[in-house]
């Protein structure tokens, strides 16, 4: 599933990603009782989520549009230059679903991975979350792996558009980026 060649598919797989995360977060509260930190930890990667995930979401949709309802990745790639916009709001969702540094992913999955190595000192549970600790950085890799993977066969490499896109094939006008524009700054 990781490498799915559907756009919308690969967005949704990432949503159920990143609630495992609210609930390993929630998880280690309840049992190491630091049910306050593990629910702004929760909460926190919830509403980076709701930014980064929307802006993907409506990033796929301009493809989507543009690309005659076409959603398979393998029927379309190289759009950098055709959407240059939508290439950079992309990026951007992108690169903070990865959980790279400085941005808002990075610090919401880093405070749940915290919360996960601080219960792994616990007594009676620690064994079991540092296991947990152990998925969360495997599931955080994974994920930066198959953003990465959607977003470079999407905008680089050969331009391919599909015959359904026809002379279709353009930029979202500003009523559709500027919402998006918003979402990107939530989600920097």
């Amino acid at each position: 599933a990781m490498f799915q060649t559907d756009l919308k598919r690969v967005l949704a797989y990432s949503t159920v990603s990143q609630l495992g995360y609210l609930f390993m977060a929630l998880g280690a509260g309840a049992v190491h009782g630091m049910m306050t930190i593990a629910v702004t930890a929760a909460m926190f990667h919830l509403v980076t989520h709701a930014f980064f995930k929307a802006l993907l979401f409506l990033s796929a949709g301009n493809v989507m549009h543009a690309m005659g309802d076409v959603i398979d990745m393998d029927r379309f790639g190289g759009l950098k230059k055709v959407l240059p916009k939508t290439n950079i709001l992309f990026l951007i969702g992108a690169a903070a679903l990865a959980g790279l540094p400085l941005l808002s992913g990075f610090f919401s999955k880093d405070s749940i991975l915290a919360l996960l190595y601080d219960a792994s000192g616990d007594g009676v549970y620690g064994f079991q979350f540092k296991m947990l600790f152990g998925i969360g950085l495997v599931t955080a890799f994974l994920t930066a792996v198959y953003t990465s993977n959607a977003y470079f066969r999407t905008f680089h490499g050969t331009e391919n558009i599909p015959k359904e896109a026809g002379r279709h094939a353009h930029e979202a006008n500003f009523g559709i980026l500027a919402p998006m524009g918003v979402l990107a700054v939530g989600a920097l």
